[in-house]
């Protein structure tokens, strides 16, 4: 399946990086903190008939990382809703992994005009800013700020945040120890920084109160995305439909095909109750 690359504008000029692969149903699906178009398009389904569009985040991927005062859930959001106004056909789907996922909450609450379906994808956040799991994104962006990499990244290792994921969530630590070799190092820092301190800016109250159809995706042995939180939400989502896949540190291959099962078949079902 071909990918095509192009640009987007934001408000304040800022060049946003577009990554779309196939054709049909349009689903807008975000990546997470410090990712790619790539974590997108490795979950995705790879069936015909559906579009996938990522829009990498302001200093993500190949987009320009701006202004390092504008990285936020909500800027992030804002710019995927322009983005949707001025090139899709609303409403599309809107889905996200991590903290593509909150930015897809976001945006389900605040721009409901825009969204047909919602696609929470091992949440980060339920509801709270700066939830407890956020944490050790926050030292390495701590860290980041105070010293070199490779100073940060053995305090890193070394320290109690580190050690505790060397044993409890190998994944989550490989994921993390990237980042101290993530350029440019600056605008690393201050995502991490930035977005761990973050949340979705929405209420329980809101949440509740959505009206769309709703796929919840979790599994075991994460703790930066607790199977707690993806159940937090499944629950107050009304009708959320909750897929429990195979831990990444498990099997690979099988959580990707698991993801790309359990998104697929609610994508079909999309499909049948919108024809």
């Amino acid at each position: 399946m071909s990918t095509a690359i192009g640009t987007f504008e934001t408000s304040d000029g800022t060049l946003l990086n577009v990554d779309l692969t196939g054709e049909g149903q349009t689903v807008v699906f975000q990546h997470g903190l410090c990712g790619d178009a790539g974590q997108t398009r490795e979950a995705f389904p790879t069936e015909p008939g559906l579009r996938r569009i990522t829009v990498e985040a302001r200093g993500h991927g190949r987009s320009q990382p701006a202004r390092l005062d504008k990285l936020s859930i909500e800027t992030f959001a804002d710019d995927i809703a322009i983005y949707i106004e001025r090139n899709l056909q609303a409403p599309v789907v809107i889905g996200g992994i991590s903290m593509g996922a909150a930015i897809a909450l976001r945006l389900a609450v605040k721009r409901p005009d825009l969204i047909n379906g919602l696609v929470v994808a091992r949440p980060a956040w339920a509801i709270e800013a700066g939830p407890e799991n956020m944490a050790p994104n926050a030292e390495v962006g701590r860290l980041l700020k105070t010293m070199s990499p490779e100073e940060a990244k053995v305090a890193f290792l070394d320290g109690s945040i580190g050690r505790r994921l060397a044993t409890d969530a190998p994944d989550n630590l490989e994921s993390l120890a990237g980042f101290f070799s993530r350029d440019p190092i600056q605008v690393t820092a201050a995502l991490l920084s930035a977005i761990s301190s973050d949340g979705p800016g929405v209420t329980e109250a809101e949440v509740r109160n959505l009206d769309v159809p709703t796929l919840v995706i979790g599994h075991e042995k994460d703790l930066i995305h607790p199977l707690t939180h993806a159940q937090t939400l499944a629950r107050i989502i009304p009708g959320a439909r909750l897929v429990q896949i195979t831990p990444k540190v498990e099997n690979r291959v099988k959580y990707v095909a698991d993801f790309r099962l359990a998104m697929g078949n609610f994508l079909k079902s999309l499909r049948h109750e919108q024809a």
